[in-house]
């Protein structure tokens, strides 16, 4: 079946002919290509303003006001780096990262990377899925947070497995305006834009708090299960779009496809770190003000808006909480079925079926219904979000260190081994991380 599969496949001088005519068809009107351009990078950055990230970027404005944006400027270049890297290899080699691990490191390596991956994730989907039922039932207090918690655990994960890959990815395509709520909410309360702009300026306090406060969000803005997802949707748009192909087979379509990742990841990874910005000013123009310095979940900031900011900010708050939960558990669970499914080498992807991929699905929806089980333990949110902040750093900067031996590699990467930009940023990214990673470590030891 294959080699009939490769004997009909399209030769590459009518490949790059019909890529031409897209591209021509494409041109009269930007907005279309804007929008195939806007793929897998927008819906990662979307993704990662996740309700834990929420819960994060409040955190952050509540305790400290404006003193912290600086961090959302500082993650911006490391984040573009290392996900346009990650989506790089998945373009490139036609794998997605656990693949490449499996295929080209020691057996330890890729399972201990893929285990904290997975445990990562589960900690993440649970606050995830918590923080939703919190928010929805302050919007409609008709229905306890158990039986929220229950009916997004079955939306979240009968999407993936019931909606054809391309729609589903639509779908997630437009989930992603849910953010905009958090540039509404903005809009509707009063900020003090000069002290706004001043804490862009990089400013250092020597309070133990301050520092955890950095390291949360670093550990939040660059999270492994947005490299796995990026790289793995990369592969998906080859099995999916018949004129793309692994540019290891087609070098052709190098240029154009690189300047897309380039531009979607730019795009997406800003759209992302705006609406953070956007989160945390919120927090900083009036819970701060307010003296409210201390929250124990994104939910709870949005009822604590209720009285300072009014109903509508409360209203624009919750609703994004709900919105950016459906669009990033899907996610994270998916990012963890891809590592699993490459590291054992299942059928994997949700461009198949499920009964062609059912170890992948299974990992998917498992995944999922782990994390709606954690919230039966009396963990509070806020503990819940550390501990999953905590792995995340902890998982961050080995799978980055990864990620950069495999993209400087020219026996995996041929002639798209990444260049010196990329390197010094990807490099620069890992380091932080790593340092980040020691500090978080060493301020829970020492509690």
């Amino acid at each position: 079946m294959t080699n009939e599969r490769h004997h009909r496949a399209p030769s590459s001088r009518a490949l790059n002919k019909r890529s031409s005519l897209l591209s021509r068809r494409g041109r009269p009107g930007s907005k279309s290509r804007l929008l195939r351009v806007m793929g897998p990078g927008l819906i990662t950055g979307a993704a990662d303003d996740d309700p834990s990230g929420i819960a994060t970027y409040a955190q952050a404005g509540a305790q400290f006001g404006f003193q912290l944006s600086w961090t959302l400027f500082l993650t911006y270049p490391l984040m573009v780096a290392i996900q346009a890297v990650s989506a790089r290899i998945g373009r490139t080699t036609g794998m997605g990262i656990a693949a490449n691990l499996r295929l080209n490191y020691p057996r330890a390596i890729l399972h201990s990377t893929i285990a904290l991956l997975v445990v990562a994730n589960i900690c993440n989907i649970g606050a995830d899925l918590g923080a939703m039922a919190e928010a929805s039932r302050l919007l409609l207090p008709a229905l306890p947070v158990w039986a929220y918690v229950m009916i997004f655990t079955t939306i979240c994960t009968a999407g993936p497995i019931y909606f054809k890959h391309t729609r589903y990815v639509a779908i997630l395509r437009w989930l992603t305006l849910s953010l905009f709520a958090y540039f509404a909410t903005l809009c509707v309360v009063h900020v003090a834009w000069g002290e706004f702009f001043m804490g862009l300026l990089p400013n250092f306090l020597p309070d133990k708090r301050f520092w955890l406060a950095v390291i949360a969000i670093l550990g939040t803005t660059i999270s492994p299960y947005l490299f796995f997802w990026q790289a793995s949707q990369e592969v998906e748009d080859t099995k999916t779009q018949p004129l793309r192909q692994p540019l290891t087979r087609r070098p052709g379509q190098g240029r154009d496809a690189l300047s897309r990742i380039r531009l979607d990841t730019l795009l997406g990874m800003a759209i992302s770190n705006l609406v953070a910005l956007a989160i945390l000013a919120t927090a900083a123009a009036t819970l701060y003000r307010q003296g409210v310095h201390e929250i124990d979940s994104a939910a709870q900031a949005a009822d604590a808006l209720r009285p300072i900011a009014g109903q509508f900010a409360f209203a624009l708050f919750s609703l994004g909480l709900v919105g950016t939960g459906l669009l990033s558990v899907p996610v994270l669970a998916g990012s963890a079925a891809y590592a699993l499914g490459e590291a054992h080498n299942w059928p994997t992807g949700l461009s198949k079926k499920p009964r062609e991929a059912k170890a992948f699905y299974g990992a998917l929806a498992t995944a999922t219904l782990i994390g709606a089980a954690a919230n039966l333990f009396k963990v509070s949110p806020m503990k819940a979000l550390v501990w999953a902040a905590a792995l995340n750093a902890m998982v961050a900067a080995p799978v980055m260190f990864l990620i950069m031996k495999i993209a400087t590699n020219t026996k995996i990467m041929g002639s798209f081994r990444i260049e010196r930009p990329w390197m010094i940023f990807g490099w620069l990214g890992t380091a932080l991380m790593a340092i980040a990673s020691l500090v978080f470590l060493l301020s829970l030891l020492r509690g």
